[in-house]
């Protein structure tokens, strides 16, 4: 691995092959190249037979990863034409399903701040370690965008309405929560981890995650499930504000007020998203149907000030458009669906709707 970018680290020593996310001043926000130099160093790793583990850390204090480079997303979707964009997904999603399918343990520490495309490099390992700093989110209906990396997948699987309830409100968890929700697999405390992260290097991975797991504080998602549970299995987001509003349980008023402060399109396309992405089944078909949704999403306005407003301008007060969800139509909401012909991600077979 060779070359002048040091936005991922590489190294290897001893059994295990280390990735450092290295733009800790962008908390570690993914770039195009950064997904291509992770991609590469897999390939090299995987025929390596000095190799048995991969690591994946980030650098600085704060986190991970805190997503995708949405700074030059909005640039792209404001003055371009979403082609660089397009181009940056289909590799970021190419590279969530191959870490979850990649044949040699890939261990995910998620100290810290891990969201949006953090989630997609991480919560698809198959060791992944969570700590008292991780908060794990995927945020996206907050800047008019739809949960992606696989994630609707992810959250499509925790127990009962719980992934619902995330994905609409962006709400981010703490290590016992993301444990419960199948995010993640171990705790450890973070004094732990440069430990950690040494043995790696001299011993197997079972062994050495046994030798530092912990049992996590506790949670706060398990007392919640009742109400959640009773609310979002509403057929509408406008069901599921009407039941949360209803309920009588503060956290369930909060949860609505929460909702009707996101982009009205993005919180009805999430829900779609979600549910189909239960019925879609591998990886693959709902990576495929995220890139639809992704694309279509470079289009609409909401985007654009979502990203302008929370990152950008930071004045954190949005103009959705439309403003409400009752002027978001059924055909709105599918258009973000529509097939792109040639343009398919193709991860899986070509007609993901079967």
């Amino acid at each position: 691995m060779t070359g002048t970018d040091d936005s991922v680290l590489v190294r290897v020593e001893g059994r295990a092959a280390y990735l450092t996310l290295n733009r800790p001043t962008a908390l570690n926000a993914l770039t195009h190249q950064m997904v291509r130099r992770i991609d590469g160093a897999l390939t090299a790793w995987e025929h390596d037979p000095s190799v048995e583990t991969v690591v994946l850390t980030g650098a600085g204090e704060r986190g991970l990863c805190a997503g995708g480079d949405i700074r030059a997303i909005h640039n792209d979707a404001r003055d371009g034409d979403g082609s660089a964009s397009a181009a940056f997904w289909r590799d970021e999603y190419r590279l969530n399903a191959r870490i979850a399918r990649y044949p040699k343990p890939y261990v995910a520490v998620m100290d810290g701040i891990v969201m949006g495309g953090g989630v997609g490099v991480s919560a698809h390992g198959s060791f992944r370690i969570v700590t008292e700093r991780s908060r794990v989110a995927m945020p996206e209906t907050g800047i008019g965008f739809v949960p992606d990396v696989g994630g609707t997948r992810l959250l499509g699987l925790a127990p009962g309405e719980l992934g619902t309830h995330l994905a609409l409100t962006g709400a981010s968890l703490g290590a016992s929560d993301a444990l419960y929700c199948d995010l993640a697999d171990h705790y450890v405390p973070s004094q732990s981890l440069p430990e950690l992260l040494t043995a790696l290097a001299h011993a197997p991975v079972r062994e050495v995650i046994d030798r530092y797991a912990r049992e996590a504080p506790p949670g706060e998602l398990a007392a919640a499930q009742a109400w959640i549970d009773a609310c979002y299995t509403a057929d509408t987001v406008e069901g599921i504000v009407e039941r949360l509003l209803d309920h009588g349980d503060s956290a369930a008023k909060q949860a609505a007020e929460t909702l009707l402060a996101k982009s009205p399109t993005a919180l009805k396309v999430t829900l779609v998203a979600l549910r189909r992405a239960r019925r879609l089944g591998p990886l693959e078909k709902v990576l495929d149907q995220e890139y639809r949704v992704s694309c279509a999403a470079l289009a609409t306005p909401d985007l654009v000030e979502g990203i302008r407003a929370q990152v950008i301008d930071k004045d954190r007060t949005p103009h959705w458009s439309p403003p409400t969800l009752a002027e978001v139509s059924d055909a709105d909401v599918e258009r973000f669906f529509a097939p792109l012909g040639e343009r398919e991600l193709g991860l899986a077979v070509p007609d993901i709707t079967q």
